[in-house]
């Protein structure tokens, strides 16, 4: 019979057993990443390619390893646009598939549903939605990736000016990004020496904006900003070829995809807009530190989809290299940490653009990560 002496031995090297192989079990639980994206409807444009890059990189990173050797678990809900959709599946997220972050809102009125859910429970997250609002002022635990509708705006305006432009006008649709950045080129105008002379907006589901065409026309301006993306952005270039209209023309960085140009057709031939560096990164000069990154995860892209990527596809890649890297110099995924090391991202090259944040900037690049591009011949064409 064995001893008490011995029994008590043999019960702790049991104890200690168990708790060891809990903790390696713990050690090599999943990293949990949840995303909510349009990857159907009108903004699928947006979410579809966002969600072919995570789970194409999920995938990759898994392959080699996964992050400080754990594995990703990718938990992805679609929205079709809908923001209270976004903020139903935040909620789930959170309470019952228990991520460790998320990724997502495709636009900015799914982000700014998604915010509250994300405050309230204190989970980083990192945004793919465009407008200024997402990170002005800043949220404790709200990142975002693409360069804010006010950087897009600046760079428009900076180039309007190189071409003379005094007048400028502005058409817009009704959503929350497209609100955004005409209330930046409206405030943004004077500093830059423009007058708005020309304001202009349409309904999500017009199908014809050559009244507000003939009225930009009639009020003599020198340019033309389009605040919008999606079906709306296609419809308000056909109408402007139609029209005869040879006004310069921009769009934000909402149209900044191949597959604007090919809805828009000839109409697009000449229209201007600032893109992030990964939708034309081999015609970057080499000494450009975003050329590597932007070729190689194109071709990657193209590889696994036979497509080019997007900007778009770019953002959902940048947001889940922010994340990764938090990770690494958090030391796993206590949320507070990884929030923390998000905070103090530095000269992180991405995509489309080189990451800084800071507590007062959880954007982290500027209107010099842009690049003034124009379609040409049916293709995209780097100004500078």
């Amino acid at each position: 019979m064995l001893g008490l002496k011995n029994f008590l031995a043999a019960s702790a090297l049991l104890a200690a057993g168990a708790l060891a192989f809990a903790g390696a079990a713990v050690a090599q639980a999943p990293i949990k990443l949840g995303a909510v994206l349009a990857t159907q409807g009108g903004p699928s444009f947006l979410g579809d390619p966002e969600a072919k890059v995570l789970k194409l990189y999920v995938d990759k990173m898994n392959a080699e390893g996964g992050i400080a050797g754990r594995k990703i678990e990718l938990v992805l809900y679609e929205t079709n646009g809908a923001a209270a959709d976004a903020a139903t599946f935040a909620k789930r997220l959170i309470a019952q598939d228990n991520v460790d972050f998320i990724i997502g809102g495709s636009t900015t009125g799914e982000t700014m549903a998604m915010v509250p859910e994300i405050e309230r429970a204190g989970v980083p997250f990192v945004s793919l939605g465009g407008a200024s609002v997402i990170v002005e002022p800043v949220k404790k635990w709200v990142f975002k990736v693409p360069q804010t509708d006010r950087a897009a705006v600046e760079k428009v305006y900076i180039d309007m000016k190189q071409r003379a432009a005094k007048k400028v006008g502005l058409l817009a649709g009704s959503g929350g990004f497209d609100k955004s950045c005409t209330d930046n080129a409206r405030a943004l105008a004077k500093t830059h020496g423009l007058t708005v002379a020309a304001d202009e907006t349409h309904g999500a589901q017009d199908t014809d904006m050559t009244p507000q065409w003939t009225k930009i026309k009639n009020a003599g301006v020198d340019a033309v900003l389009y605040c919008g993306f999606g079906a709306s952005s296609v419809v308000v270039t056909k109408n402007y070829a139609q029209l005869g209209l040879k006004i310069p023309f921009y769009h934000n960085h909402g149209s900044a995809s191949t597959r604007w140009i090919q809805g828009s057709g000839a109409a697009a031939e000449g229209v201007r807009l600032p893109a992030e560096p990964v939708l034309v990164a081999r015609q970057l000069p080499d000494r450009d530190p975003q050329k590597a990154a932007g070729v190689a995860f194109g071709d990657a892209y193209k590889a696994k989809y036979n497509e080019e990527p997007s900007t778009f596809a770019g953002y959902a890649y940048d947001a889940l290299l922010l994340m990764a890297d938090a990770i690494k110099r958090a030391g796993g995924t206590d949320k507070a940490k990884v929030r923390d090391a998000l905070e103090t991202t530095k000269g992180l090259v991405g995509a489309t653009g080189i990451f800084t944040m800071t507590a007062a900037d959880h954007s982290g690049v500027d209107v010099k990560s842009f690049r003034m591009v124009e379609v040409k011949n049916g293709a995209w064409r780097v100004l500078y």
